[in-house]
């Protein structure tokens, strides 16, 4: 059995929409809703959908860079939603992320060895020459020279400036890294330098990562398993190559079906979703895909919201009513 770094039952982050003089809150933005999932230490588990669907806000939860509003996150038998300030400090030596922005993330007022000095004394791993010399050992293991240590971020380009965010977050050497669509604002050359980067480093210093991204190509490439998000909700979750080989949920069949095919003479059939995306300050009833599902069970998707339960007792998790499996299961009233 592989032994879990991280698990997330029952994630939610609303936020509160507020209007009138006094600031009254007449609603909530359902960003995440209810996502429960697990990390097994060492792999890599990736996290798609459209964008909009609290994708990063599920990162940034299991951080605490934003606060949850309601259930846990274990971190090695440690719940990080109930942590104070001190234990915080402490657990985010092992809990790290890489922005999707690889400019504003860094301090264009300091130099990349004096953002990354900084981080050491922090965290009091090192000070003086052992920190400057981290410091270049950092840079030279994420591919760039030492030499690069006295420049600021404006003089690199998005490629390099991306390392120096991963060197960031090796700095303090960490067991989970929060890749937050490390590839995103990449030119497609650079793109594939960065993904073989971080699996190099992964085999290497045996980091566990959390990789989300909308380009299902990448990552069906670095992923062990996959999880799609649609509307803060996670509908669907296997092993990579069993998703991307018998996809389940109607939502996760259209996003493959826009997946471009290298070869130009093949024709793939796209399943065009009609619609668009609920708001998530006003999810619809039942199941939140039923407006847009082109498989729609009339009269039971509306009204009748389905778990994620795994099928025929394997990996493979779906979240619909096209599946026995995701009925809600009724709780017998006592006489």
């Amino acid at each position: 059995m592989p032994e879990v770094l991280l698990d997330v039952k029952n994630l939610k982050k609303y936020f509160p929409i507020k209007r009138g003089l006094f600031s009254k809150t007449i609603g909530h933005v359902k960003a995440v809703d209810d996502v429960t999932f697990t990390i097994n230490k060492g792999e890599t588990l990736g996290l798609v959908g459209e964008s909009g669907c609290g994708k990063t806000t599920i990162g940034r939860a299991l951080l605490r860079l934003i606060e949850p509003t309601d259930g846990t996150v274990i971190f090695e038998g440690k719940d990080v939603t109930k942590m104070n300030a001190n234990d915080l400090k402490v657990i985010r030596k092992q809990m790290q992320i890489i922005f999707q922005d690889p400019y504003s993330s860094l301090n264009p007022r300091m130099t990349v060895g004096g953002m990354i000095t900084e981080i050491l004394k922090y965290h009091k791993i090192s000070e003086g020459e052992k920190a400057e010399k981290r410091v270049y050992d950092l840079l030279e293991l994420v591919g760039l020279s030492r030499l690069h240590a006295r420049r600021y971020p404006h003089e690199f380009s998005g490629g390099q400036r991306q390392r120096i965010g991963i060197a960031r977050a090796l700095s303090v050497e960490p067991k989970f890294i929060v890749c937050d669509e490390p590839v995103s604002a990449l030119d497609v050359s650079i793109q594939s330098q960065i993904i073989n980067l971080l699996q190099d480093l992964q085999s290497e210093l045996g980091l566990t990562y959390l990789f989300i991204s909308h380009d299902l190509s990448v990552v069906e490439h670095i992923s062990d398993r996959v999880c799609v998000m649609y509307l803060g909700q996670i509908v669907e979750t296997a092993d990579v190559k069993e998703l991307y080989a018998s996809t389940k949920h109607p939502y996760s069949q259209a996003l493959l079906s826009a997946v471009p095919v290298p070869d130009p003479k093949l024709k793939k059939k796209r399943i065009i979703l009609t619609g668009d995306v609920p708001s998530p300050a006003n999810v619809p009833s039942g199941c939140y895909f039923h407006p847009r599902c082109p498989k729609i069970i009339k009269g039971e998707c509306e009204t009748i919201p389905p778990v994620l339960a795994p099928l025929n007792q394997t990996t493979h998790y779906v979240k619909c009513l096209l599946y026995p499996e995701s009925y809600p299961v009724k709780k017998e009233v006592a006489a």
